[in-house]
């Protein structure tokens, strides 16, 4: 996720208005060869999904001769900046933009993006109405979609049955996050090589805060209050994150702070650690790439809990075609094709059935290879997803939207600075309270620049 996101769109903004003249000026013929071919640019996160979506781009070319399509994919820290500045300013490299349900109402807002309405309306074919709502209504704004979802997630526990039996501790189908520690104090074998537990301490937004704020929900904190008055100092938040980080420090991977998903990816199918707590959509992942002893002892379990009956998260990448495109019509084909149902069969067929974006079509939940292949934890993503709640996250009332993020632009500026000072708390350089400190007072900062508070 990205740093100073904040920053990157407000300098993109200044120079809107020299670069939109001269998008207004190129050449309409941009992106065509000689042969008359038009060159679509796609920007993707590089995760595991798309990865397999960008292997298979033969079997588009085929199916849509005269199109051809060009990958730009980037880590996430990298994707966000660079797209962000590209659309805010209609410079037009991107044709299509993966983008999080974070910023789809914020960029169709901005109008920076376009809505899909017209084009889902004249291909039946691409089936609206399998789209599972939960997703769908993450991707839209004001009723409208703006990106068709590549895949839809949540986030939920991923152990080791085999170490869990070895140490004597049971993980239940719903979990508390005391019973969650416990079990990793008894999992945790240093001298093997093998932590308790694996969690997110990288910092950014979509990092370390994202698992973190799910704590913080269920524990009974929240980012603000009714009146947009921060919420970091509060006794809930701090006890959430102090039990965040204690947990890390003491049953955690070595040099917490350094990873994210990717550290934990490789952590739990390298079999260095007991648990993780992460995104469903990495199961299929974790399980294409696990050794045999891990593979085969896998499993899976809800969002831990506190107060709160639930806990996991909402998200979902999505395609959305950039509104400074020239080749929108092209673009929409491809969007079709990468998030259609009968792309789900090509990338089952082809690459596994554990490499299928899950999440985002009810159909997929039907196919009988599927059902075979992540009878593990598909009826778990499924519930997951359903459960969670972006429209009242927390035990209190919360004046905004998004369970693992806060739906207002200011958010990637707040999320980056505060996800540092947790960053420094599991490093050890600073303490809970004093990242939460200096969190309130910048976050206070911010959101009264933005007319928030009053």
């Amino acid at each position: 996720m990205p740093r100073n996101g904040r920053r990157q769109l407000i300098t993109a903004t200044f120079v809107v208005g020299t670069l939109t003249a001269a998008a207004a000026c190129s050449d309409p013929s941009a992106g065509q060869d000689a042969s008359g071919n038009t060159t679509i640019t796609v920007a993707l996160a590089a995760n595991p999904q798309m990865k397999t979506a960008e292997s298979l781009i033969s079997d588009f070319e085929k199916k849509n001769p005269g199109i051809k399509v060009k990958f730009t994919t980037l880590p996430e820290n990298d994707l966000r900046p660079a797209v962000t500045k590209d659309v805010a300013t209609k410079a037009g490299q991107y044709d299509v933009a993966m983008i999080g349900s974070y910023e789809v109402p914020i960029w169709a807002k901005n109008g920076w993006i376009v809505p899909l309405g017209s084009y889902v309306s004249k291909d039946t074919a691409w089936d609206a109405s399998d789209v599972l709502q939960p997703i769908k209504d993450i991707v839209s704004a004001d009723g409208k979609l703006y990106a068709a979802p590549f895949y839809g997630s949540s986030s939920f526990l991923f152990y080791r049955k085999d170490l869990a039996k070895k140490a004597g501790v049971t993980i239940p189908q719903n979990p508390t996050w005391q019973q969650v520690a416990a079990a990793a104090a008894r999992m945790d074998d240093k001298k093997s090589g093998v932590s308790g537990i694996c969690l997110r301490g990288l910092p950014g937004w979509g990092q370390n805060l994202a698992s973190l704020t799910t704590v913080i929900n269920t524990f009974g904190g929240r980012w603000f209050d009714e009146k947009w008055q921060p919420q970091l100092t509060s006794p809930q938040t701090e006890k959430a994150v102090k039990f965040y980080v204690d947990l890390l420090r003491a049953h955690g991977q070595q040099d917490a702070a350094k990873d994210g998903w990717e550290g934990c990816l490789q952590q739990i199918t390298q079999g260095k650690t007991a648990m993780w707590y992460d995104d469903t959509v990495f199961a299929g992942s974790a399980l294409q790439e696990a050794t045999s002893q891990v593979k085969n002892n896998l499993g899976f379990a809800m969002a831990p809990v506190d107060e709160t009956k639930a806990s996991g998260w909402l998200w979902s990448w999505g395609l959305a075609i950039t509104q400074s495109s020239k080749h929108k019509d092209a673009a929409w084909k491809f969007i079709s094709w990468a998030t259609s149902k009968e792309y789900i069969m090509l990338a089952g067929t082809k690459a596994g059935w554990d490499a299928v974006p899950p999440g985002s079509r009810t159909s997929t939940y039907s196919i009988p290879q599927y059902q075979s292949a992540a009878k593990s934890y598909a009826d778990l993503t499924l519930k997951s997803i359903n459960a969670a709640n972006p429209k009242r996250p927390t035990v209190d009332p919360v004046p905004y939207t998004g369970v693992q993020y806060v739906q207002i632009p200011e958010f990637t500026d707040i999320g980056d600075y505060v996800s540092q000072q947790v960053a420094g708390a599991i490093a050890g350089t600073q303490s809970v309270q004093q990242a939460l400190k200096k969190s309130q007072s910048y976050t206070e900062s911010v959101v009264k620049k933005a007319g928030y508070l009053k």
